[in-house]
């Protein structure tokens, strides 16, 4: 028998251990699974073909049986409005002009001063906006009637 390839398979779990870590999704947890049990293998054989096709095997075994649980996981990661949504189709005032679409500008919308920036240059200091969306802390607008 090899006695370098256990090291070898485990070396391969440890390296994607590692990508696992530096990652925020699972993407490689799989992988370890598959190296430590083809390192399993490789103790009692020397065929590299058996080792491999345990390694994809079971990482294949592992991503089948895991992903409903990841899949549930995610389901239960949705977006959490927050109260500055709440300005989103509200109507506001601007404070200052927006002459080029580079520009930011400040607009009161119930009661509160925003940044703001618009992609329908220009806007002028009085103009009356309707809020389109939230980019950052800053406000997409529009002009209204």
């Amino acid at each position: 028998m090899s006695s370098y390839m256990p090291y070898i398979w485990i070396g391969i779990a440890v390296v994607m251990a590692v990508i696992e870590a530096s990652t925020v999704q699972l993407v490689s947890v799989w992988f370890v699974i598959g190296a430590l049990c083809a390192a399993l293998a490789s103790i009692f054989t020397d065929n590299i073909v058996i080792q491999t096709v345990v390694f994809v095997a079971v990482s294949l075994v592992a991503l089948v049986i895991t992903r409903p649980l990841v899949q549930k996981f995610k389901k239960n990661n949705k977006k959490t409005n927050t109260n500055a949504d709440r300005v989103i189709g509200e109507t506001g005032v601007m404070l200052s002009d927006i002459s080029e679409i580079d520009d930011i500008a400040r607009v009161k919308v119930r009661g509160e001063v925003w940044s703001a920036k618009t992609d329908n240059p220009p806007l002028e200091k009085g103009d009356r906006v309707r809020v389109l969306a939230i980019e950052g802390v800053k406000l997409i607008v529009e002009k209204t009637d």
